[in-house]
């Protein structure tokens, strides 16, 4: 009897494979044929909200090449948004807070491609333009955005590996004209979002190192994606996960909202009570 090679499985486990492996038969209903492929639901349909459906029907810019942005977007039913990334240099002074920081950088580059936009005579005026601006703000007080080398790369993840935990800051921006020709013409309105990651601190060098050679971080503000590989990283997340993303859509939506449905004007029902107390005195 012929020894087996070390490459033969031994026969215990090559007959607990066997057992364990399963069946090819095609299961059975005890009363009937096997059931065929169930069949694929339909997509559900989109938000039924009038300004939402209104948009579907116009021109929706998004100043962000971001395809996660976009991807969040096509969430609440905003699937035909046009790309137009800002021009913005995005250079601005980090003497000034985080929150300022990416605040500005949002509303340049939401003005930037409002304004280029606004006036395009073959495609007519957008009745929405959407930007934002995420950063990462370490334990620290250090602003992150995108990793500029393999080796910043690794040292950005390191050094939020290193601190526990940091802060990841999202500003959006959304400006849209307004029908009334009064200056400046337009309506904008902000919002920033603030999301706390606890960063695993079980995180070794190396697999840092075999993270950054996947490239899955590389053009993601704080060196790593949530909603990727990048996950592999993280320990949990305290607040808006979409933030993490690069936007937090509960809260787009309500800017949306706000930007887009005039909002009750206040001197009308003043003068409604100045003419009822009018009416009062000629009684």
């Amino acid at each position: 009897m012929s020894k087996p090679t070390p490459s033969d499985p031994p026969p215990s486990y090559e007959a607990a494979a066997q057992r364990a492996a399963p069946s090819q038969e095609p299961l059975r209903s005890p009363r009937g044929p096997p059931p065929g492929p169930r069949k694929a639901l339909p997509p559900p349909p989109p938000l039924n909200l009038p300004y939402l459906n209104l948009l579907r029907t116009q021109r929706v810019i998004l100043a962000s090449q971001s395809p996660r942005r976009r991807e969040l977007l096509a969430q609440i039913g905003l699937t035909n948004v046009e790309i137009v990334p800002s021009t913005f240099a995005e250079n601005l002074s980090k003497s000034i807070s985080p929150f300022e920081y990416v605040l500005a950088t949002a509303r340049e580059k939401c003005s930037e491609v409002y304004s280029r936009e606004i006036d395009n005579t073959a495609k007519g005026e957008p009745a929405l333009v959407l930007a934002a601006d995420t950063i990462i703000i370490s334990h620290s007080g250090k602003i992150l955005e995108k990793p500029r080398s393999e080796i910043d790369h690794i040292q950005m993840l390191q050094m939020l590996r290193d601190e526990g935990t940091h802060k990841v800051v999202t500003a959006v921006c959304a400006m849209a004209p307004m029908e009334a020709a009064i200056d400046p013409g337009y309506k904008q309105e902000t919002h920033v979002e603030e999301t706390t990651v606890k960063f695993d601190p079980n995180a070794t060098d190396d697999l840092i190192i075999a993270y950054v050679k996947t490239r899955d971080g590389a053009d993601k503000a704080g060196g790593y994606g949530v909603q990727t590989g990048g996950a592999i990283l993280i320990e949990r997340i305290e607040g808006s996960y979409d933030n993490v993303i690069g936007l937090p859509l509960r809260l787009t939506l309500q800017l949306i909202e706000r930007v887009l449905v005039p909002e009750v004007d206040d001197d009308d029902g003043m003068d409604n009570m100045f003419n009822l107390s009018g009416d009062e005195d000629k009684d």
